[in-house]
């Protein structure tokens, strides 16, 4: 059985929260079987990856978890944010919504809080 799955993140710190909270529950719900978990930021969303932000110990937990933090490339440039304001370990791809439509191709599951 795939449990793999993509979260989907792209606007407030109040969704951010409820993100962080699934990651977390769907990690511990499997702790046998290490599912591939990605975290895919778009939109406004990027502007709460800052590596000296609120959220940056949140951050890095997940990252030390084995969650992939994908950035979209797309919306750095739109807010006019340098990829080297964000966390350590977050990986910049080119489009956000790309990279969940091939996700999503290669079985993960999709989930939006």
């Amino acid at each position: 059985m795939n449990h793999d799955v993509l979260f989907h993140f792209d606007h407030d710190r109040q969704a951010l929260d409820i993100t962080f909270s699934n990651i977390r529950n769907y990690l511990a719900a499997f702790p046998g079987d290490k599912p591939a978990v990605a975290l895919v930021v778009n939109g406004p969303g990027v502007r709460l990856l800052d590596r000296e932000g609120e959220y940056a110990t949140r951050l890095r937990e997940i990252l030390d978890q084995g969650v992939a933090v994908k950035v979209c490339n797309n919306a750095l440039r739109n807010f006019e944010i340098d990829p080297e304001r964000l966390c350590p370990g977050c990986v910049v791809v080119p489009a956000g919504v790309v990279e969940i439509v091939e996700l999503q191709e290669r079985g993960f599951a999709y989930v939006k809080p």
